[in-house]
């Protein structure tokens, strides 16, 4: 399902219009991401979460190439 999709389907299901439901689903998308952007969890009970992980350095294998590459730390 894409956004547009998901616009579509929760405007059929409210009975809002699309414009509407769009700028509601785009400050419901931007507030996860400010949240999480500032470390915070963002829990949706029956549904999912949203949080950041951290993943460690390594080495992992250069994809065209085959050849060990350094991965850096990232969030």
């Amino acid at each position: 399902m894409n956004k547009q999709e998901l616009v579509d389907g929760v405007a059929a299901a409210t009975g809002a219009n699309k414009a509407t439901t769009g700028e509601a689903i785009d400050a419901f998308i931007c507030a996860v991401m400010t949240a999480v952007r500032k470390g915070d969890t963002v829990q949706l009970i029956g549904c999912r979460s949203f949080s950041t992980g951290a993943r460690a350095a390594g080495v992992g294998p250069n994809s065209a190439t085959g050849a060990e590459v350094q991965i850096v730390a990232a969030k």
